[in-house]
């Protein structure tokens, strides 16, 4: 299919802190575009503070998809995530409009992008919950060298941290007997249904740490210990896999006296700066990705913007 007859897509991502939401904002507003959020916590609802979940007011307008559609024992995953954000970005051309995926989870915009198949059947929560209770016992490690054993290209790109892909790689594996490395080899080629950019945003890192740590403190601030509370009294156990995010399980471990509250904050920080470094790694691995660094246009969204409008 010739480029021109394809729909248009936009992607704006960059690591957790970066600062997506004003430069995807300003863009919407230029490009006549809507929103779609690819982040796995902010589609539940309740999950607000923690996920730094967009307000109405930050909307300022602009229509977002995605946000506070689940509760949190409700199932989310690649396959559920491709198939809401394929029927957002129809209902957006229909209206004449452009869709603007933006959120940190590489995975979910790589499937997007280049169409990448998963059947629904292929998502086995009993699978899932064995090596989540493995790790809980024996730590992520143990789960991740599982993984080793029976992909190991994929173990040697999934951090052992990021336990959520190491179990779907695991789980992909024990259902359909194919390394999900060969999948993702094999989907990887296929040229993209869309007329689409890629930008990744970043900033120099020990700005980028700064604010991380900034935002994590203001997260305290705005009421993470009580959003977690809530989340509890509620009857939302701390197994659910909406819990294990990040500043959830945390707070979830200072409130079981696991942590003192400082060493909750401290590791809250620690563990998103290692999520960030982790999502960069995934971004510059992408190909046709457009990087924009803040400080090249002297932290101004404008010039940003105005750059993105052009390439586009």
């Amino acid at each position: 299919m010739n480029k021109a007859f394809k729909h248009p897509l936009i992607v704006l991502t960059g690591p957790t802190g970066v600062g997506k939401t004003d430069l995807s904002i300003k863009l919407a507003k230029a490009i006549n575009g809507e929103i779609i959020s690819a982040d796995s916590i902010q589609v539940y609802k309740y999950m607000d503070v923690g996920s730094a979940k967009i307000t109405t007011e930050e909307m300022s307008g602009v229509k977002h998809y995605l946000i506070d559609i689940l509760e949190p024992d409700e199932e989310f995953n690649i396959y559920l995530f491709k198939e809401y954000a394929k029927k957002a970005m129809k209902e957006i051309w229909d209206k004449g409009k452009i869709p603007i995926i933006t959120g940190g989870t590489g995975f979910y915009i790589q499937s997007i992008i280049y169409d990448i198949e998963f059947s629904e059947e292929e998502t086995n929560k009993e699978i899932r919950i064995k090596y989540e209770e493995l790790a809980r016992i024996h730590g992520n490690s143990y789960v991740h060298n599982i993984l080793k054993e029976i992909d190991p290209e994929s173990a040697k790109v999934i951090h052992e941290n990021n336990l959520k892909r190491v179990i779907r790689a695991i789980e992909y594996y024990e259902h359909t007997g194919e390394k999900i490395s060969f999948h993702n080899e094999r989907e990887s080629e296929k040229t993209s249904p869309y007329n689409f950019r890629y930008f990744v945003l970043n900033r120099d890192r020990n700005v980028l740490y700064d604010r991380i740590n900034k935002r994590v403190d203001k997260m305290i601030e705005d009421g993470l210990v009580d959003e977690v509370k809530g989340l509890i009294n509620k009857g939302y156990s701390k197994d659910l896999t909406s819990m294990q995010g990040i500043g959830y399980k945390e707070i979830i471990e200072y409130l079981n006296g696991e942590l003192t509250l400082d060493d909750a904050i401290e590791k809250i920080k620690q563990d998103t700066r290692h999520f960030a470094k982790r999502q960069l790694t995934w971004f510059r691995r992408e190909k046709e990705v457009i990087m924009l660094n803040y400080e090249e246009f002297d932290n101004d969204t404008d010039k940003m913007c105005d750059f993105i409008l052009k390439s586009i």
